[in-house]
């Protein structure tokens, strides 16, 4: 028998260790739950953030050490001239339907059903000491150029943000994130930021491309902020050709979906299409439930609000009046067809961000993911196939030395998938006790 000689290509490569140094503050694994802006649209009387001290306890419960928000910090701290309204916000969310109920209601993320007013300034202290009782740290993002506006009962905080011209609109992020961690330090709360975004998904958002002075701007908070990480998140990174990202960020903060089998299926009703001739389709029509209205006796949520978001109202119509028995029975039967390419896409793409990471010796988070964005009510990604698919991603991402992840974009208090607790646990005890090899 020959020995035959493979090349060093051929051994096995431990990339478990993180691809980038860290603050020695913060903890080496992070278990991400993703609060996203819900954590002050959805804070109202019997909602899932009403108690923040008592969500806080609850997630750091199930092992979480990480809570990535919307920080909000153009209505905070933009310089816009929104001081007043930040301290006395009136949240709507997409508004009332003449119909009945309210547009969003079986939405994920737009089921906020308003109807309250808020503090910002006060709720965001409240947030950082309630994370710092329950031994969590806070990663800041905006979404306020992708859809945080669109909750505010007056299209105020939008119109303002929106008056910034493009090109400044990174400058202006800036400028407005400094402010925000100058008064987080003033309060005794540095520590407690475990990373910030210039803007999240700055790919599907109203934004130039970051090297149009997105770069320019985390230069600038980093040479501010040398102590801290300054990043901004990809919807969609490159993952074919990662090197096409810019330089200069600090933290490589990437999400990571398989849309698969959910992509096929929204393509065939045109449900996440804007203006589709005969919406809603015959397709659509055969999974809307029996007492679904038309879209005309429906109704629209206000014009203002579909120009500061990103979704449609096809979307919004479509998932508000689906049956979610149908839609999973449709996601079911099709997907062993589509679960070899789906579980392919997470580790490659999962495996492309950290190498990226690690070639920029910067430290790497999936701070979204795994399968896409489905009705509320839906319980695809909660299912088993959900979880072999979200597993597969978390341990690509621990064996590849990422250093935070999401279990799931939907494991959070304002999804159903946060009754799933022995799940949960399993899963953060795994991210924060990984031991690389």
């Amino acid at each position: 028998m020959t020995n035959r000689y493979l090349g060093s290509g051929s051994a096995d490569c431990n990339d478990s260790s993180l691809t980038g140094p860290l603050p020695s503050h913060l903890p080496p694994r992070l278990a991400i739950t993703l609060w996203d802006f819900s954590w002050y649209t959805q804070a109202g009387p019997g909602q899932p953030y009403e108690d923040l001290d008592a969500v806080t306890a609850d997630a750091a419960s199930l092992g979480y050490n990480a809570i990535r928000i919307c920080a909000a910090p153009l209505l905070l701290f933009g310089g816009v001239g929104l001081d007043g309204l930040a301290a006395d916000l009136e949240i709507e969310g997409l508004g009332a339907s003449p119909h009945g109920g309210f547009f969003g209601q079986r939405t994920r993320w737009y089921d906020a059903p308003g109807g309250y007013r808020i503090d910002l300034y006060a709720r965001l202290l409240g947030l950082f000491e309630a994370a710092e009782r329950h031994g969590m740290v806070v990663i800041l993002a905006s979404w306020e150029y992708q859809q945080s506006t669109a909750f505010a009962a007056s299209s105020t905080w939008f119109e303002a943000i929106d008056g910034v011209p493009l090109a400044h609109r990174y400058g202006a992020l800036a400028a407005a994130w400094d402010r925000l961690i100058v008064w987080l330090t003033a309060l005794g709360h540095r520590e407690g930021i475990a990373m910030v975004e210039l803007h999240n998904e700055v790919d599907y958002s109203i934004l130039p491309a970051l090297a149009n002075g997105g770069v320019a701007a985390v230069a600038l908070l980093r040479a501010k902020h040398p102590d801290l990480l300054f990043t901004a998140s990809f919807g969609k990174p490159p993952h074919l050709a990662m090197h096409a990202l810019p330089d200069g960020l600090s933290a490589a903060q990437c999400h990571v979906y398989s849309y698969g089998v959910l992509d096929e299926l929204q393509k065939i009703l045109a449900i996440r299409s804007d203006r589709s001739p005969g919406f809603p389709n015959a397709p659509l029509r055969s999974l809307l439930r029996a007492d679904a209205p038309t879209p005309e006796e429906y109704g629209r949520a206000a014009s203002w609000k579909f120009e500061a978001t990103v979704v449609t109202d096809q979307m919004i119509y479509g998932y508000d009046w689906i049956d979610p028995v149908a839609w999973d029975a449709w996601l079911f039967t099709e997907y062993p067809a589509y679960e070899r390419v789906m579980l392919r896409e997470i580790e490659s793409r999962t495996i492309a961000i950290a190498a990226w990471a690690r070639w920029k010796t910067i430290p790497a988070v999936v701070g979204e993911g795994w399968i896409g964005y489905t009705p509320l009510l839906g319980s695809f990604e909660e299912s088993r196939v959900g979880h072999r698919l979200a597993e597969h991603g978390i341990e690509t991402a621990l064996r590849h030395g990422v250093w935070g992840v999401v279990l799931c974009s939907n494991a959070a208090a304002h999804h159903p998938m946060w009754r799933q607790r022995e799940w949960q646990r399993q899963l953060t005890a795994r991210v924060t006790g990984f031991v690389p090899h």
